[in-house]
């Protein structure tokens, strides 16, 4: 977590702009201004505000999960447990139980209960039909859950898909993570001819530890002709139409989705190792864009200490 509400204060000087000499003053007054910023600065850090645009990128939208519920302006609720096309175990639900704000972050809980047919709830939230985007930078800092049948999700999907239907409208997974692989998260992108099992993939690989155990940023940097994914300052996959064996599909708006599924096809069930309940949290959702003119993006290949990929 950032440092919101972590007690910071700032005194500023007590101030004497009574003297007679302009230049003297002038002076001063620079000075104060200087360290009014300052101020203004670290207070918003305080705060838990965003960060400014990175270099070369202009955020243009952000949830911060810092009020006490759902902003319902941002952010709905889908329901079902039909399986998903997936085999998945779980009923998502529209309860708080299963998606709320909790100490700056959002909560998404699957539990093991039945309801609605199904052994398992979580929850789903989507930006559809409230906001989408085109290029950009997307990213979330998200503490992922663990264990066997876990399968956490940080995606994007086509928002044309009520339309031309999936895998046309075109999909693409920022973090995936299922819980037999606590080391290895998958970054994909599903379209016409390369869908499901046949989706374009890479994977990130800790050296040691699990992605549970703590806080990462997982992003994509997204233009007309190039899709790269990164976990923190690492980027370990990029994607071009001429790596694709069908169409290049992301031209046009995509909307974002956050999820918990219990169980599918891919991976497994829970077994009798798997504690329940498991949280995905997530401390904000940054998309940011790029101005005309502005700054190189990463490139491939800039590895930091304790990754690898595949």
């Amino acid at each position: 977590m950032r440092g919101r509400n972590s007690g910071v204060e700032c005194q500023l000087p007590k101030l004497d702009v009574t003297g007679s000499n302009p230049v003297a003053r002038s002076a001063f007054l620079g000075k104060y201004a200087v360290l009014f910023a300052l101020f203004v600065a670290v207070s918003s850090l305080v705060a838990g505000t965003p960060a400014p645009s990175l270099p070369g990128w202009q955020l243009v939208w952000h949830d911060e999960f810092d009020n006490t519920a759902l902003d319902g302006g941002k952010w709905v609720r889908q329901t079902g447990g039909g399986g998903w096309g997936n085999g998945e175990l779980e009923f998502y639900t529209d309860r708080a139980e299963n998606a709320r704000i909790e100490g700056g972050n959002l909560i998404i809980e699957a539990r093991r209960e039945k309801f609605g047919n199904r052994e398992y709830t979580s929850a789903r939230l989507k930006t559809q039909g409230l906001s989408a985007w085109r290029y950009g930078r997307t990213e979330a800092r998200i503490q992922i859950p663990r264990g066997q049948g876990l399968w956490p999700a940080f995606w994007m999907l086509g928002g044309n898909c009520e339309n031309v239907g999936w895998p046309a409208c075109g999909e693409i997974d920022i973090m995936e993570n299922i819980g037999r692989e606590p080391r290895r998260v998958h970054g994909t992108v599903h379209g016409p001819g390369y869908s499901g099992a046949q989706g374009v993939t890479s994977t990130l690989e800790l050296r040691t530890g699990a992605f549970a155990d703590s806080f990462h940023v997982y992003g994509i940097e997204w233009e007309a002709d190039a899709i790269r994914w990164y976990v923190d300052d690492t980027v370990y996959k990029t994607v071009t139409p001429q790596d694709l064996p069908g169409r290049w599909v992301y031209d046009h708006p995509f909307f974002i989705i956050l999820n918990v599924a219990v169980g599918g096809y891919w991976p497994g069930a829970p077994d009798s190792t798997t504690v329940f309940p498991q949280t995905m949290r997530v401390d904000y959702v940054r998309v940011y864009e790029k101005p005309h003119g502005g700054g190189p993006s990463r490139l491939q290949g800039e590895r930091q200490p304790g990754y690898g990929w595949r």
